[in-house]
């Protein structure tokens, strides 16, 4: 294969069949049950990173259903989102997240820089319960229920809070091991289109894990809960602060691994 071959055709690896394909990505009947609560202050602060800043000691867990998206098929995925703000914005900073399908795990840690790893999450209605929980291996790490459609919420109030900035911080190494690229991300929900939101009773329950450390941030009060069913485009990113820019390209390829 030729240079000019390689530079027309590379998008992600491998190159001959890449783990994803090129976007947009469309999501249809993309389903959140999304669990509001409030934990300690200090915890929350020590893994946000700067220049993102915590305004309230929230945290939103997440389990959202996906059964038909563009590229990426059906899956479901689950991860904690904290409240933040950035030079002025409010938005939603994730934490982590786990899920079951492989091509958005490579495209959303490649792309975006979504911290997303391997596991076994899961979203449905229960006779009059929706549940949502993540396994980690055989290990039950997360469980949250809500009354199913127990009260309409307000779709222009909810529409607003998809429609507000998310972010990321991507990070991926020099082959040498050492940082490559450590940014702070910043991107949208686009052209989404409202099918129903919902409100209820809402509880979660987290367990400890050495490799799904949710509970870390613990559960002090549940705050509120709600479902929603929406369409929508998963805008690509901007990058808004680059961690490496101040520090010279030979500081940031010199790196000893562990072990060397």
């Amino acid at each position: 294969m030729k240079e000019s071959d390689v530079r027309k055709n590379a998008f992600a690896m491998p190159l001959t069949s890449p783990a994803f394909p090129v976007g947009p990505y469309r999501f249809i009947n993309r389903e959140y049950l999304i669990i509001t609560y409030r934990t300690d202050p200090e915890k929350l602060r020590a893994v946000v990173p700067e220049p993102l800043q915590v305004d309230e000691p929230l945290v939103k867990y997440e389990f959202i259903r996906m059964p038909d998206s563009t590229g990426f098929g059906d899956y479901t995925e689950t991860g904690q989102v904290i409240p933040v703000s950035f030079q002025g914005r409010k938005g939603g900073y994730t934490h982590c997240m786990f899920l079951n399908d492989h091509p958005p795990i490579a495209g959303g840690r490649e792309l975006w820089g979504f911290p997303k790893k391997l596991a076994s999450p899961s979203l449905r209605a229960e006779i009059d319960t929706l549940v949502g929980t993540l396994d980690y291996g055989p290990v039950r790490v997360a469980t949250a229920t809500m009354g199913y459609k127990h009260r309409s919420a307000d779709l222009p109030a909810v529409k607003a809070a998809l429609s507000a900035p998310n972010f990321l911080l991507k990070i991926i190494p020099h082959v040498d091991g050492g940082p490559r690229i450590c940014e702070l991300v910043e991107y949208y929900l686009e052209d989404i289109q409202m099918k129903g939101a919902w409100t209820g009773p809402a509880a979660l329950s987290l367990n400890a894990h050495a490799l799904a450390p949710v509970a870390e941030l613990p559960v002090l009060e549940v705050v509120s809960g709600i479902h929603i069913l929406a369409d929508l485009t998963l805008g690509l990113g901007e990058v808004v602060h680059d961690y490496l820019a101040e520090q010279p390209a030979s500081a940031r390829s010199k790196h000893t691994l562990v072990g060397q």
